[in-house]
């Protein structure tokens, strides 16, 4: 029997889904941390998984906007495609004359 792939947690969860894991495993590395009976390496690594939450968290609260409520999700009313003129670089680059050899690195 072969397994299904595995997604990312993200693809999974919603916005509030997301939160209540990365709670919920902050809590079980604080837990970790508060018995007190885990080697140093250990807890060193709980202290930067905790460290890190907290920072997805305080990320999280401060961008997640409401979709409804977003001005992105009117459309403008008029709203038409421009033609846009490059200002490529490459435009304005000479080209290698023809028949000339092009000399490479040795």
């Amino acid at each position: 029997m072969r397994a299904a792939p595995l997604q990312p947690l993200c693809w999974r969860l919603s916005n509030r889904g997301m939160e209540a894991k990365l709670r919920e495993l902050r809590e079980w590395a604080e837990e970790k941390i508060a018995q007190g009976s885990e080697p140093p390496w250990a807890w060193f690594q709980y202290m930067k998984l905790v460290e890190t939450i907290r920072a997805l968290e305080a990320g999280m609260a401060a961008t997640v906007t409401p979709r409804e409520n977003s001005p992105q999700s009117e459309a403008p009313q008029g709203a038409h495609l421009r033609l846009v003129d490059s200002a490529s670089s490459q435009d304005s680059v000479r080209r290698h004359p023809v028949g000339l050899p092009v000399q490479l690195p040795t």
